[in-house]
């Protein structure tokens, strides 16, 4: 049997190359997308900066013990060391099953939860309603929409102190209420209310988004499947349940999965309407870690970090589960 020999290479000929391993197959890539790779260094180094090495560093405080006492400080020209020391997993312990994890923890968890859910459900019904009137033929379209808009075009803490006044005692939602021999609540004070009203706030700031995106996925929808269903013999009602929703899934999808996850973080809306006066009822979870960690003395770092971390594990097992359940609906219509 002869075999062939490749006088050049000096290998036999048929033979496969050898494959590279992972450290030639990445230097490889970096001399071939160089160019690529100095473009995105810049934004790595930030993210780095300003995401990554928070979140380590938030991740270590929360298995330790340390608040505004123990840890390093200058004083004059003094500087204090550190004293605070490893705990493990006491933090998340003393949160979740604690003596007081109810009323730090649980009763807070429960309110966010209704929080999201009642400010994203308004914030869909609502921007789906007014996408649908703006998607019609109306006369002066073009000037609603632009004011409809302006909530989401101002900042949020404009919108939000305006807010503030309009609903303190002397404000002109309480003069209107009074001028009409109807009762006024109070809506910076009282518990219930403070919750109403961040709900009501929140939903006014959110609206204008939901509003946008569902009127862009509107203007998508193929203006025919509406012809052939109503040659059909089509309700109205029946051209938006088998028309308009399937055709807004996608659209709807991403927007409440955004608007959920925007929600249940949503920290200017309950600091700037109440301030140091909100009640502890009507804290969400990321303005009770603020408190914890910067609202009280002695400042509790690490429980404050530790509260983030979850906050972080709950939004990502949330994610992952909500596409799950879209992808399985997914394939149960394609099927």
């Amino acid at each position: 049997m002869t075999v062939a020999i490749d006088r050049a290479t000096g290998k036999r000929r048929g033979d496969r190359a050898p494959r590279p391993g992972p450290g030639q197959r990445l230097k490889q890539s970096f001399q071939k997308h160089w160019y690529a790779y100095a473009m995105i260094a810049p934004v790595v180094v930030v993210l780095g900066v300003l995401v990554l090495y928070p979140l380590v560093y938030g991740l270590y405080l929360t298995l330790t013990d340390a608040d505004s006492l123990n840890t390093a400080r200058t004083i004059g020209a003094n500087h204090i060391d550190a004293t605070y020391k490893f705990v493990g997993l006491d933090n998340y312990k003393d949160i979740l099953f604690g003596p007081t994890s109810y009323d730090r923890f649980w009763s807070h968890f429960v309110w966010t939860i209704a929080w999201t859910a009642g400010c994203v459900a308004l914030h869909y019904g609502i921007g789906l309603g007014l996408a649908l009137l703006l998607n019609q033929k109306l006369r002066g379209r073009t000037l609603y929409r632009l004011v409809l808009i302006v909530p989401w075009a101002v900042p949020t803490f404009v919108t939000v102190f305006g807010w503030r006044i309009m609903l303190s005692d002397g404000g002109v939602v309480n003069s209107l209420l009074h001028s009409l021999h109807l009762p006024s609540p109070a809506w910076l004070e009282d518990t219930f209310w403070q919750r109403f009203s961040a709900i009501m706030v929140n939903t006014w700031c959110g609206v204008p988004f939901m509003m946008v995106s569902l009127l862009g996925g509107l203007q998508s929808i193929d203006s025919t499947l509406y012809e052939a269903a109503e040659m059909d013999g089509a309700t109205a009602w029946q051209r938006f349940r088998y028309v308009t929703l399937p055709g807004l899934r996608t659209v709807s999808s991403t927007v409440v999965l955004l608007g959920i996850i925007w929600t249940f973080n949503q920290f200017a809306v309950i600091f700037l309407l109440f301030g140091k006066n909100s009640a502890p009822d009507a804290q969400i979870l990321v303005t009770w870690a603020y408190y914890l960690g910067f609202g009280q003395q002695p400042r509790d770092f690490a429980q404050s970090a530790a509260y983030g971390i979850l906050l972080l594990a709950i939004l990502i097992v949330f994610t992952s589960f909500y596409r799950r359940w879209l992808n399985r609906n997914e394939q149960q219509l394609a099927i």
